[in-house]
């Protein structure tokens, strides 16, 4: 596609694409312009570089996320709702996480997120130092759990390194962890006790279990102080 006939959104949504499936480490000029059919020059002629089109790519997704009112369904609902479609952003998008710990992304997309969580702990009462905790606190939960997520996916299909004159087949680090654990009784319990769960209804119930208990402190909390 000729230089001429692209435009920045085009691009920026080209590099989303290319995000989603591939993460920040896959992104590059050459490999968005291949995708493209145009050259990585034309990529840098309207982006600039790969962080700032890291920094645009992101501020389009944090625009994805619709704001319950408060006022309208109450606090916590609302808190709910933001942290349940928060954490749905992050898992259609796997990349936008990390990307904040690497690259300043910052723009009106995460600026606009911001300014709807104070407005819900602003709601629910909460003033001063307490307003940025609690909008911290939910925020933290949801991107190490984020986190979390990318790590256990990418353990699962890993193997333990091998040394020098090792033999028999591979282990995989799963197997590994679990000869470990299963050394300490509490551990053993709790794994034996998943094993042929769900893994997907597990992940709901824990971060649905995380969620209410966040929002049951913060409700506790304010309830104490009035």
């Amino acid at each position: 596609m000729p230089r001429e006939t692209l435009s920045r959104d085009q691009i920026v949504r080209a590099a989303i694409d290319l995000l989603d499936s591939e993460g920040i480490d896959g992104l590059s000029m050459r490999r968005l312009g291949q995708r493209m059919g145009s050259a990585a020059t034309a990529m840098y002629w309207h982006v600039g570089s790969k962080e700032s089109l890291v920094v645009l790519a992101a501020d389009e997704v944090w625009a994805e996320l619709t704001f319950p009112d408060p006022v309208e369904i109450g606090w916590r609902a609302a808190a709910r709702a933001l942290v349940h479609d928060t954490y749905a952003l992050g898992r259609r998008h796997p990349w936008l996480v990390p990307a904040i710990s690497t690259h300043f992304v910052y723009g009106p997309g995460m600026a606009g997120f911001q300014e709807h969580s104070y407005a819900i702990y602003e709601a629910a009462g909460f003033t001063g130092r307490e307003l940025d905790w609690a909008v911290n606190t939910t925020f933290t939960f949801v991107a190490g759990t984020l986190l979390a997520d990318a790590s256990q996916a990418t353990l699962a299909e890993a193997q333990v390194p091998r040394g020098k004159g090792d033999e028999g087949p591979p282990q995989s680090v799963a197997e590994w962890a679990w000869a470990i654990a299963s050394r300490y009784p509490r551990l053993r319990a709790r794994i034996e006790d998943q094993q042929g769960a769900d893994p997907a209804s597990l992940a709901a119930e824990k971060f649905e279990f995380g969620v209410e208990a966040i929002l049951d402190g913060l409700e506790s909390r304010r309830a104490g102080r009035a």
